[in-house]
């Protein structure tokens, strides 16, 4: 394990793997990696990261620095976690996304592949610049393909995001929105109600199959 990583037991690295990789801007932190890591081959964790236990990359995973990062947390092949950004528990990152610089994303959500934040208002005006911040996920947000999440967009917990989607005002916690720009069309279903329809649907596909 490089000088740049603390921690890191147990784990699972392709050779290609680059962890504690050092920013061209100042960073004086190391990389915390928790326990259990599995790391596929192109993936770069920078120093300046804590990153939790049972950590897990596809090919060709970026974790700038100075983000934090919780316990069994997946981040799937060609996507990019930016710096300065704050991942939760159980959070589930599809392939091909971008999470910009100082977004947040809380327990259990999930990003689908094409999912890409951004974080600047007014890009070229340094005013702008000064004030980046990306969009809050909350806890169970669930944000289907190819959706984009425009800057200090809060994504309350448990809303359903459709694929395509471009939010550019917040959703309130459990709404279905869909559309560009996205709209409310919904809500979601009690839970119990959702698991009877899967129980009948599992049921009735058990008998098509009997001879």
């Amino acid at each position: 394990m490089p000088a740049e990583c603390l921690g890191g037991a147990d784990l699972v690295a392709d050779d290609d793997v680059r962890v504690g990789y050092r920013a061209d801007r100042p960073v004086d932190e190391p990389l915390h990696l928790g326990p259990a890591a599995r790391l596929r081959s192109g993936t770069v964790l920078y120093a300046g990261s804590r990153i939790g236990a049972r950590f897990s990359t596809g090919h060709h995973v970026v974790i700038r620095e100075q983000s934090t990062i919780g316990d069994d947390v997946s981040v799937w092949s060609n996507s990019v976690v930016d710096y300065g950004c704050r991942i939760g528990n159980r959070v589930k990152i599809h392939t091909g996304c971008y999470v910009a610089q100082f977004s947040e994303i809380e327990d259990d959500a999930f990003l689908a592949p094409g999912v890409c934040f951004a974080n600047d208002l007014y890009p070229g005006c340094a005013e702008s610049a000064d004030a980046m911040r990306g969009p809050s996920i909350g806890a169970g947000a669930q944000l289907g393909v190819n959706v984009t999440v425009l800057p200090y967009v809060r994504i309350g917990a448990d809303a359903i995001i459709g694929a395509g989607s471009v939010v550019v005002h917040d959703v309130p916690p459990g709404v279905v929105a869909v559309g560009s720009p996205a709209r409310a069309t919904g809500s979601i279903p009690d839970r119990a109600r959702v698991q009877a329809r899967l129980a009948a649907a599992l049921a009735d596909s058990a008998k098509d199959e009997r001879p």
